[in-house]
């Protein structure tokens, strides 16, 4: 009769460690926001955001905005921030589709250059954009935020140029792969999503790369005391976001075959909120990767609930203006 009573007790107490283990993890409450939200918007929507198609919608579109948010999250955590995303990625997908593009009264060359090249140059670009974010920061002490707004309207203003406001199409087939196409039924965005969030989790959490942006984030004095090259640390997370983004560009313009100046519009908002909904701290030194990539998913889902519920551009800005506020908000809660 003891093992009897005994047997159900064991596995009380088995299931209460396991709970206790989870609840304890950084990003336990991050993972039931996103199943809340989720389930809550199924109901709004009557079920149509848990389509089988939607959420198929909502993962394409979340690794485009989770890529350009790992890059995002190195800025950050340097207690730096990147507010040129969008433009360096609208520029990148600009320029690459002026190259590759079939129409000739647009294509800023002859004849148009095949995508195998064009996709290197364009992350090349997005880099070199970072390289000179990154050389305002760290070269010559500039604020990172004045400096990537800037960076912002020059890369807007660089598109507007190369396209004259013009919507670029038709763009070779061939391209429509890193859009829509799968490899074992898992669709490339996604593949290249996971491979960016791998390289990224590994290069700060297993690297003394990544020890040393979290050092400089948290004290960037102290940091430079225990030998670290402080400027040599900002210089490079500026580029590994422009490098990102940039992949933002390829990614966008392969999933939607054609660019345009709304090209990745918000996608520097969408970046920012995710990397504050996933924990990292304003002041930079802390926050995880896994969190930001769960909070790249949880924009996604309110970003595809407001457009199936018909919500207005404004609507939306409020929101994630919101999101923002309230994110930074608990972060400064915490620290106290």
């Amino acid at each position: 009769m003891a093992e009897i009573i005994e047997g159900p007790r064991g596995y009380r107490d088995a299931a209460r460690e396991i709970a206790k283990r989870f609840f304890r993890h950084e990003n336990a409450v991050l993972v039931l926001v996103l199943i809340a939200l989720m389930g809550g918007m199924a109901v709004i929507t009557r079920g149509l955001t848990a389509s089988r198609a939607n959420i198929f919608n909502i993962l394409l579109q979340s690794s485009i905005r989770g890529v350009a948010s790992v890059g995002q999250a190195f800025t950050v955590l340097s207690a730096g921030i990147d507010l040129s995303v969008a433009g360096v990625g609208l520029f990148c997908a600009t320029l690459g589709s002026c190259l590759i593009t079939l129409d000739p009264t647009i294509r800023i060359v002859s004849n148009p250059y095949s995508i195998y090249t064009v996709i290197p140059i364009m992350l090349v670009v997005g880099a070199g954009w970072g390289v000179i974010n990154g050389s305002a920061v760290s070269r010559l002490g500039m604020p990172p935020l004045i400096v990537t707004i800037a960076m912002w309207q020059i890369t807007q203003g660089a598109a507007f140029l190369i396209n004259k406001g013009r919507m670029i199409q038709p763009l070779p087939d061939n391209l429509a792969f890193f859009g829509a196409g799968t490899i074992a039924g898992v669709p490339v965005l996604v593949i290249i999503f996971i491979t960016m969030a791998v390289i990224g989790y590994f290069v700060l959490n297993h690297t003394t790369f990544g020890r040393s942006v979290y050092a400089v984030g948290g004290n960037p004095v102290v940091a430079w005391l225990t030998g670290i090259n402080v400027k040599n640390i900002l210089f490079t997370v500026y580029v590994i976001s422009g490098f990102l983004a940039g992949l933002a560009g390829v990614m966008m313009t392969a999933r939607i075959m054609s660019s345009s100046m709304t090209t990745l519009s918000g996608l520097e908002l969408d970046t920012i909120a995710a990397v504050f909904i996933g924990g990292m701290s304003v002041t930079g030194g802390k926050g995880n990767l896994l969190g930001v990539i769960i909070g790249a998913v949880i924009i996604g889902v309110i970003n595809n609930a407001m457009s199936i519920l018909g919500a207005g551009a404004a609507i939306q800005s409020i929101v994630k203006g919101a999101i923002i506020i309230i994110a930074v908000a608990i972060d400064y809660l915490r620290r106290r």
